[in-house]
């Protein structure tokens, strides 16, 4: 068999199983934004590793070096800032071709330490080598956690389901830098999709602050895109998710890009992915004093986007007059 045939999730659950869960110390493995490690009693450490691969997750010819560099770092900062967890230590491993330039690796270090610069992250290793096409690049990243690191299996019937910042800037910037014309749109409109594809900012500190609050309940962060994220909450939580699609916060600037290059905006929103924003789940009651707390730390907007209930695990997503409206899946590596 093929991995094409199982793809991406399937793959994984398959390794999940193959390995197990029961060496000592590991408290949650494959299968969430990080590993959840105990070495020693009170002492959680995160660990969480990403691949970016020239041709999947970036083109050289949109994407510099820095670039490069950023993205590989933001995406697994985020994937801690998903658990709660505090980022500490990474290794990066790097593969180009022989051919590149020495002038492009410093960029390429520049970029990546820039966006772990301010979060303290420390690089403290990795590799190099060789690579026979294009560049690859590994970031294996270890953060901390003091209190109960915020797993997506923790939802609960009852919850809110509640995104931070907005939706769709990730996946309009990747449209605008592969048209191959640019559209008609203020500089700042198309700077701010660009910018947000090719250099996503972790929500680090909105991490840690959601991760102190007991009524916050799951976390992950939106590297797939909503459809196929949440997906991941209702299937290892057990339950069932509703979204109400006009409480979707669409990025204006994404809604503009749509309309420029005749896409859907609700699409970029629900299965565009890589805007790493926060999506997670709280109590009903707490969630006004939740967004008025993050909103006054951190600057960030709260949205409630739907509820969780129980029932068959799987996602809805519903339109004004509370139909069922088909949203296609995210991006999900080896799907045919």
């Amino acid at each position: 068999m093929r991995v094409q045939a199982l793809g991406e999730w399937g793959l994984i659950r398959r390794i999940r199983r193959t390995i197990g869960s029961g060496a000592p110390g590991v408290c949650v493995g494959i299968g969430d934004d990080t590993a959840v490690l105990q070495p020693t009693p009170g002492a959680w450490l995160l660990a969480t590793t990403d691949l970016v691969i020239e041709g999947v997750h970036f083109r050289r010819r949109s994407a510099g070096p820095a670039d490069i560099g950023w993205k590989a770092m933001a995406v697994n900062l985020s994937d801690i800032a998903a658990m709660g967890g505090t980022p500490r230590f990474a290794l990066v491993a790097l593969a180009c071709p022989e051919e590149t330039e020495v002038e492009e690796v410093d960029q390429f270090y520049e970029g990546l330490t820039a966006a772990a610069a301010p979060h303290g992250v420390a690089l403290v290793g990795g590799d190099t080598s060789a690579s026979p096409a294009g560049w690859i690049v590994n970031v294996t990243l270890l953060g901390e956690m003091t209190g109960a690191p915020r797993l997506r299996s923790g939802a609960r019937p009852g919850d809110v389901i509640a995104v931070v910042g907005t939706l769709g800037r990730s996946a309009a910037g990747l449209a605008v830098l592969e048209a191959g014309r640019r559209p008609d749109l203020p500089g700042d409109v198309l700077a701010e999709v660009e910018q947000a594809h090719l250099r996503p900012v972790a929500r680090v500190a909105e991490g840690k602050w959601l991760g102190a609050r007991d009524a916050v309940h799951a976390m992950i962060d939106l590297s797939d895109g909503l459809a196929t994220d949440l997906g991941h909450i209702a299937t290892e939580s057990g339950v069932a998710a509703r979204v109400a699609l006009p409480r979707l916060p669409v990025a204006p600037s994404a809604g503009a890009v749509a309309q420029a290059l005749g896409l859907d905006a609700l699409d970029l929103a629900t299965t565009g992915g890589e805007d790493y924003e926060l999506l997670f789940t709280m109590e009903r009651s707490a969630a006004e004093a939740i967004a008025t707390g993050l909103g006054s730390a951190t600057g960030a907007a709260v949205t409630v986007i739907g509820e969780i209930s129980t029932g068959t695990p799987g996602v809805q997503f519903n339109d004004a007059a509370g139909r069922a409206v088909d949203i296609g899946r995210g991006y999900e590596h080896f799907h045919g």
